[in-house]
């Protein structure tokens, strides 16, 4: 496979964001409606402290996705779960990357002692939810017309899949 998976370092701030702004403005995967500015990168950052969290480099070492994991709730009673995430540019997908990710990521879950792990999907992003299905990940909540973006409503749809 020629990519690469670096730890996210301040190096990705930029390529991050626009990458995230891209999904903003073309797509139901990121929420947002406007795009974010650098800020989001620090939260990023912070919500995956002590988690992995990367950045993806094609054989340009140009950065073309992103992807983390983060605690699911800050309550120690629910860090058995955690929440993926993960941002890959259209012309990079269905090239094994998100298979190599999430199974990067569920080695490094098992480690964390996390044996769930959830993603949170817009209703209108089919391309994740048959990804989150051909990987194990199971439909375990639904919040209908919570969302509006392009003028469309959606729904959060929760996916699942226990590791243990």
């Amino acid at each position: 496979m020629p990519y690469a998976f670096d730890p996210l370092s301040q190096d990705h701030r930029r390529p991050v964001v626009d990458i995230f702004n891209w999904f903003v403005a073309n797509s139901f995967a990121a929420y947002p409606e406007k795009p974010v500015g650098n800020e989001a990168f620090d939260r990023f950052v912070a919500m995956t402290r002590g988690y992995p969290s990367i950045a993806v480099k094609d054989e340009s070492s140009a950065v073309v996705g992103f992807a983390f994991l983060h605690p699911f709730h800050a309550a120690d009673t629910l860090r058995r779960a955690a929440q993926i995430t993960y941002f890959l540019m259209p012309e990079h997908t269905r090239r094994g990357l998100g298979t190599a990710i999430l199974g990067r990521f569920i080695a490094r879950a098992r480690q964390l002692g996390v044996d769930t792990l959830l993603a949170s999907i817009s209703s209108r992003n089919e391309q994740s939810l048959c990804f989150h299905r051909k990987h194990g990940f199971r439909e375990c909540g639904r919040f209908i017309r919570v969302g509006r973006k392009f003028g469309q409503d959606f729904d959060i749809v929760w996916m699942q899949r226990h590791l243990v």
